[in-house]
């Protein structure tokens, strides 16, 4: 969604024809996602306050760098987690993410290449912090799930290899641990804005739909 909305404002129209491509990208993943989790029997959020995103996708970017380094760092956190899940054992997730791990790898490339030109050193550091706190602490839900099974890595894998995809080094940040929501995965309150989630649950369609009768 968020990569989406730069489709016509990114810095070139490379830029832009690729926003538009990983937003498409993204909404894909997202149906194949919920389709697994509805599955495995977890419900959909109804309102902003249930929707387990990151913080850095509450609200819409306002500069060239957040799209950078949200493909660079976020998106490949995400994809680390994805390559968790698939060499995991549960069979539906398994089976069905193989696939988005190879589009998740040109959006990885795409945020590399741009982190070299853009000054976005104060984005990434953000995006960095967050992708920590999607991880959560040691001890807790990820690294039980790795000794189920269920994950092929423990938190502390997916932080030294998100080190190694993004190839630079980062000084740990200061996570207060006590303030983490566990079922949203992030240390602080607040949620998509409320255009963006009328978007997502296809409200902001409906005035657009002929009236019956």
């Amino acid at each position: 969604m968020r990569d989406a909305e730069w489709c016509i404002a990114a810095p070139s129209l490379e830029a832009d024809i690729a926003a538009a491509a990983m937003g498409l990208d993204d909404i894909g993943h997202s149906r194949v996602l919920y389709g697994s989790l509805r599955e495995l029997g977890t419900a959909d959020g109804p309102d902003e306050g249930a929707y387990s995103n990151v913080p850095y996708l509450d609200r819409s970017w306002t500069d060239w760098t957040q799209f950078v380094a949200a493909n660079a760092v976020l998106d490949s956190a995400f994809s680390i987690m994805i390559e968790a899940l698939v060499n995991g054992n549960v069979e539906v997730l398994r089976s069905r993410l193989k696939k988005m791990l190879q589009e998740e790898r040109y959006h990885y490339l795409h945020g590399r290449s741009w982190m070299r030109e853009a000054k976005a050193a104060g984005a990434i550091e953000q995006a960095w912090r967050e992708a920590l706190e999607w991880f959560g602490p040691e001890g807790a839900d990820v690294d039980g799930f790795k000794r189920e099974g269920k994950l092929a890595y423990s938190v502390v894998d997916l932080r030294r290899m998100l080190q190694e995809r993004v190839g630079e080094r980062f000084p740990d940040p200061a996570i207060d641990w006590t303030r983490w929501d566990g079922a949203r995965r992030r240390t602080v309150p607040g949620g998509i804005d409320r255009a963006t989630l009328d978007m997502l649950q296809g409200l902001a369609e409906k005035r657009y739909m002929p009236a019956s009768g």
